[in-house]
């Protein structure tokens, strides 16, 4: 699982610098800080936090 792409809030100038590897798990990382790691969590966790966040917005 190491295809990554710009998450949809990143602007591509440098803002929001934040890349998304979907699959089984959903990974998350700073562009600019690669080496600090990345998060994991499971696919189904991380739908439902988005739909937690596009109903309470």
């Amino acid at each position: 699982m190491s295809d990554y792409h710009p998450s949809s809030y990143s602007d591509g100038t440098g803002g929001y610098c934040v890349e998304v590897s979907e699959g089984r798990a959903t990974q998350l990382r700073d562009t600019q800080n690669r080496d600090l790691g990345t998060v994991r969590v499971h696919a189904s966790e991380w739908t439902a936090a988005l739909l937690d966040a596009v109903r309470t917005k």
